[in-house]
């Protein structure tokens, strides 16, 4: 099987345009509120290191993966598990609401 030139193209050029949202405003200002706008640039610099990291280990241990058992399957298990304890570490997070003032005129 050969490597569709236009496909390895189209991801080339689209990638970084699709991986721009990693600090959205969201993100950004969860950071701001929790350690302060001083700390913001240097937490979505750490952002994105550890994005990058996470995103090379993975894709290092994927091949491990497939070199040993011959599929993917054992990677979803544990990309599900990972999911899991992330969605389990973010439960006692509380971010207080914002007060709503009306509007004037």
């Amino acid at each position: 099987m050969g490597v569709n030139r236009a496909l390895v193209t189209a991801v080339c050029r689209f990638w970084p345009i699709a991986c721009r949202r990693q600090g959205s405003p969201k993100q950004s200002s969860s950071r701001r509120q929790l350690f302060g706008a001083r700390y913001l640039v240097t937490l979505f610099g750490l952002t994105l290191l550890s994005h990058r990291l996470g995103g090379c280990f993975g894709a290092w241990v994927g091949g491990l993966v497939m070199e040993r058992f011959g599929d993917y399957t054992w990677m979803w298990y544990a990309d599900m598990a990972l999911a899991l304890v992330a969605a389990v570490a973010n439960l006692p997070i509380r971010e207080s609401r914002p007060v709503l003032q009306p509007a004037t005129a």
